[in-house]
């Protein structure tokens, strides 16, 4: 059973996969749920305001300790210890995870998008590679994991724009910004061109499309009773996509999601459409899970 503390950072850090990872089965739910609630609390600590660097720089030697094979005493790092052993996860993904996580202490902004993938490949690429062992996946899977891992990401940067601002940040890249005559996304800036902040986030947006299109191709890797929360999630991501491509402006008002009630109704349907996804995935057999 998940531990208490592990299911609430990771039901607090984000409703959307949450909710979506309902329609996991039971074992594969509470190891998602340790996975998500590590990389969590990691990035609270960040992101925090002030940021608690020592406590950070606390946690990750926890885990190096944990590693070592003496428990940290903390639960989320011992369980999360214990998931990378049983699956046979790569340390190194998750020294990446660390490095993205610390970048966020120095680095503030981001001026082109390769820059930026360097980010996003520990802060999310490696997430979705850790899914993929969770799953079982074939290694055939792994570049779509990584796609779909940065996919999501890229979306919450869009999302957060005002958020990140306030914690100094500005992930979206400075020479796609220039490039339509923007100096910074400030709202007071923005606002005085509201045609420039469009054409910007729309190519933002053509982005996360192309990553999301490269994802989606490794649905055929992924076995039917796993399928339905990863294509839940991705809907949604999908669906708060279509919202700020419809109003981009909608990033200052408030954060962007999902309903409880439009993500389950989703999985719902997902998991009454399996047959058909079957028919439209090219290539896709049901593909079993390895372990």
């Amino acid at each position: 059973m998940t531990n208490k503390k592990i299911h609430s950072l990771f039901k607090k850090g984000s409703k959307t996969y949450f909710y979506s990872t309902l329609f996991f089965p039971k074992p594969v739910k509470e190891d998602v749920s340790i996975l998500y609630a590590f990389v969590r609390k990691a990035d609270d600590f960040v992101d925090s305001i002030p940021q608690r660097v020592d406590d950070f720089y606390s946690f990750r030697t926890g885990y190096e300790m944990a590693l070592s094979g003496k428990p940290s005493g903390d639960v989320v790092i011992d369980s999360f210890v214990d998931l990378l052993e049983r699956k046979d996860m790569c340390p190194d993904w998750v020294d990446a995870f660390f490095g993205s996580m610390e970048a966020d202490i120095y680095k503030s902004r981001y001026e082109t998008l390769e820059e930026l993938e360097v980010y996003l490949y520990g802060s999310s690429e490696v997430v979705g590679l850790m899914m993929a062992k969770i799953m079982g996946l074939s290694e055939r899977s792994y570049v779509a994991a990584r796609y779909l891992g940065k996919a999501m990401q890229y979306i919450n940067f869009i999302r957060d724009v005002e958020e990140d601002i306030s914690l100094g940040r500005s992930y979206l890249p400075g020479d796609g910004m220039r490039k339509h005559g923007l100096e910074s996304l400030e709202y007071e800036h923005v606002i005085d061109r509201p045609e420039s902040y469009r054409a910007f986030i729309e190519g933002q947006i053509d982005v996360y499309r192309s990553w999301m299109k490269t994802a989606e191709k490794g649905y055929r890797y992924i076995p039917m009773r796993y399928l339905v929360p990863i294509k839940t999630a991705s809907d949604m991501y999908m669906w708060t996509a279509e919202r700020i491509l419809w109003d981009p402006f909608t990033v200052y008002r408030g954060k962007v999601k999902p309903s409880l009630y439009r993500i389950v109704c989703r999985g719902i349907s997902n998991a009454m459409k399996l047959r058909d996804w079957g028919r439209d995935i090219p290539g896709f057999r049901g593909v079993p899970a390895i372990s």
